[in-house]
Order: structure tokens, then sequence, then C-alpha cells
């Protein structure tokens, strides 16, 4: 399906086509497990353009999706794409990399080392104006107003983010840890690829992802840190997603505990068995007009889920993780 667009899509609102496929050949990049590779030359090359292009002007509250992948997070931006002012732009890590060299952590586009972490401090002037003319230009080639930017892994680098955009957004996303876990499992297997030497999948080039995560992250868990250098070894898909949904899901809930009003949690359950009225709540969060095909989009497009069985989970993560999933209601 190419830029998420399907059928339906095209059908409700035929004018967001051109901005959706604007997002996703020139601003976004194709990941490792994709096709078409070749083309982030190219990507790279516009992106670079849209920081010399004068005339740029300072972007207004953007929105970034947050959380852990596979929760619901890609259905949530295009259904927020479907709005009449808002451009989307999905998991646009070539953008990002384009700003930040030391950010790719699944080694997309760079073998350099990686971050997990990005902090106010790692902000200069100079960053903060190559991103609003890099978010500026993409508005303007898009015809959005506004912007909408789903890259999970941001949650880590959210003092950073705020930083760069004072005036943000950021959208929460929660699922339970039982069938984001399976979901991250089944993605695993059925996309990961074996390329020459390398292996690419949700782990990133080699697991460099997941190096990185054990590495930089779980010292900071002190329930946690004893299984660090077991971890290193793991290779079971479903161990290593109880780990990221933990550590995520801690992260997020520490700007939800402390009230920071520039944050939205959103429950992907109750999203799914209450469609419109939590999505005019989160239109209103977003300061966002009420739109109406955007709305029955979301009403035909979100299924309630089926619940998954929990999942099989190394002796040493199953405290951590069903805390996680009581403290999130679960």
């Amino acid at each position: 399906m190419l830029a998420q667009i399907d059928k339906k899509y095209i059908k409700t609102r035929p004018s967001r086509l051109y901005s959706r496929l604007m997002s996703y050949a020139l601003f976004e990049g194709r990941p490792l497990t994709t096709k078409g590779r070749w083309f982030n030359f190219f990507v790279f090359k516009f992106l670079k353009l849209s920081t010399i292009m004068p005339g740029a002007n300072k972007v207004r509250k953007p929105v970034f999706i947050l959380g852990t992948g596979r929760s619901g997070t890609t259905i949530l931006g295009i259904i927020l794409s479907m709005h009449k002012d808002v451009g989307y732009l999905n998991e646009p890590k070539a953008l990002w990399n384009s700003i930040v060299p030391n950010e790719d952590i699944i080694g997309n586009y760079t073998d350099i080392d990686a971050t997990y972490r990005l902090n106010a401090e790692n902000v200069t002037d100079k960053l903060i104006q190559k991103a609003h003319k890099t978010y500026s230009f993409y508005e303007k080639v898009t015809f959005n107003k506004r912007t909408v930017d789903k890259y999970p892994e941001m949650i880590f680098r959210v003092s950073f983010l705020k930083r760069v955009f004072p005036d943000a957004k950021f959208l929460f996303l929660t699922r339970s840890g039982s069938d984001t876990c399976l979901s991250i499992d089944y993605w695993s297997e059925r996309l990961g690829i074996q390329n020459e030497a390398e292996t690419h999948d949700w782990w990133g080039v080699n697991d460099r992802k997941w190096k990185y995560l054990v590495e930089q992250l779980i010292p900071e868990h002190s329930d946690l840190i004893d299984l660090q250098d077991e971890m290193l070894s793991w290779k079971n898909h479903v161990d290593r997603a109880a780990v990221e949904w933990i550590v995520t899901m801690r992260e997020g809930m520490k700007y939800i505990d402390t009230d920071d009003n520039s944050f939205h949690r959103l429950n992907y359950e109750k999203l799914c068995n209450n469609v419109e009225t939590e999505f005019i709540e989160l239109l209103d969060f977003l300061e966002l007009p009420h739109d109406n095909k955007c709305i029955e989009y979301a009403k035909g497009t979100l299924k309630k889920p089926k619940a998954k069985p929990d999942p099989e989970l190394h002796d040493g993560l199953k405290i951590p993780f069903y805390q996680t999933m009581e403290r999130l209601g679960y």
C-alpha cells in the first residue's frame, strides 16, 4: 500500500492525496526494510534544498505522535492527515537525520554512532533555524497549516523537541503491552530481511537499535539493570518488544503524571471503542477545527481491537511488565 493510502482514503477526500504523496516521496525517506532506497539520494537533496530556500516562517504548533511502534500510531497519523489543515509525516527519519546526523538509532541512513536521547542542551540556534526551515518548506509544498509528525522514538527526545518547537503538541498513544509486543513479533518475522551479511529488521542493522536501547536506556531502570548484560544476547522478539514497551510507557507517563499541558494521553482501545467522542477531544487538544470528513473517516477506519493472549515472557520481565500494564489501567 503506497504511502498508507487505500481506496477509502481517496474516496473520502481526494484532495488529501497530493499532500500524502508529497510527504511520502520527498520528506520521509525509504527505511531499510523497504524497496526503492535508491530514491533516498533525491530525498536528501530535496531536504537540503529546503534549508536554503528564502522566506521560511516559524512553524506553528507541530504535533508529535509518540509511543511504541505497532500501537496504532500509523493509523492515527493517517486519520489526522484526512483533516483539511494537516500534513502528515510518517516516521520522517530521513528528514530528522538531515537535521541531526547522530539521531539514527536504526541505521537507516548512516552507520555513525547514534543516541536514543536528545535533550535541550543538544539544540543550537542553527539547528532550530534548520528545523523550522525544513518544516515550513514542507507546509508550503503540501499546502498545509499544521504538521503531524509520527516518530514514536521521539518520546525520548521531548525536551529537545520543546527547545526546537516551544509550542509543540504531543500525543502519547498507549496500547495494551500484550497486543503491542505480539504485533512487533509478527512484524519482525514478516518484514525482517537478510541483506548480504546484515540483518535488517525492527531492531535495526544487525541489532543496532536493540544494543542502543539496552546500553543507553536500561541503566535508568533499577528493576531491569540486573538483566542488562543478558539482554544483549536476547534474540526473542517478544522479550525485546516487552523491554521497549516498558521503558517507552514509563517515559511517556512521566509527562502525564506531571500534568504537562502539552501532552495528551490517547488510549488506543478507548479511541477504537468510542471513536467520535475521543477524536473530538483530541482535535480540541490539538486546537484543530472539527472536520466532519476527518471524524467520519476515523469512525469508518478504527475497529474495536480483539484482545490478544498474554505473551510468554522472560521471568525477569514479568513483574515490570505487569506493573506497567496496571499503571496504565490494563
